[in-house]
């Protein structure tokens, strides 16, 4: 994979970046800690600038974000509603309000997970999905979208550029990272559904 991806941004340059990252976006498998350390090292020895690179690799992550916003846009609350009634989702005890309170606490506290989120592997990719589905502003997704990937590229590509050569050690701490991050939400995920079962199932 490595050398598909060095092949694609030496022939492509600034759009080779932003397509890979907003793909990365869509399709989280797609590591962006190869892509952005990768492109950090091509700018030290290329004519690629490592201002251009961020600003490549951020525009594409918007793009990414921006479509998976939209699919979350599609499922509205009636919507989500009337799925949550559904014979299945109602043995798991889910209620149709679950939907708008859950969009209304997102509201009210959630949005600031768009800025922060996008430095936390999975869900910065998947943190656009419920944002879409509150509704929350374009122009506010946008821009706490744009800020928060362009902390995270920029770290990165930072990163790829300083150590050179070596910017494959970047990415070993990077999956180690991912690893720990996915390790803490699968206990707070495991948390909150023994939480659920006390309060809805077991009832």
């Amino acid at each position: 994979m490595n050398a598909w991806i060095t092949t694609l941004i030496n022939h492509y340059g600034y759009l080779a970046i932003t397509l890979l990252i907003a793909l990365e976006n869509i399709f989280p498998p797609l590591p962006s800690e190869i892509i952005l350390t990768m492109s950090g090292f091509l700018a030290t020895k290329s004519a690629l600038t490592i201002g251009g690179v961020i600003f490549s690799a951020t525009v594409g992550s918007l793009i990414g974000a921006l479509v998976l916003y939209a699919l979350g846009r599609q499922l509205t609350v009636t919507r989500l509603g009337s799925v949550l009634t559904s014979r299945p989702f109602r043995l798991l005890g889910f209620r149709h309000d679950d939907a708008q309170k859950a969009v209304d606490w997102f509201n009210q506290h959630g949005t600031g997970g768009i800025l922060y989120g996008r430095c936390i592997p999975v869900i910065r990719s998947l943190i656009s999905i419920p944002v879409g589905i509150a509704q929350t502003s374009l122009p506010r997704f946008c821009l706490l979208t744009t800020i928060g990937s362009a902390v995270w590229n920029t770290i990165l590509v930072g990163l790829g550029a300083w150590v050179g050569a070596s910017w494959s050690k970047i990415v070993t701490i990077f999956d180690q990272y991912t690893t720990v991050a996915i390790v803490i939400m699968v206990f707070i995920a495991a948390y909150f559904l023994y939480r659920w079962y006390q309060k809805r199932i077991k009832k």
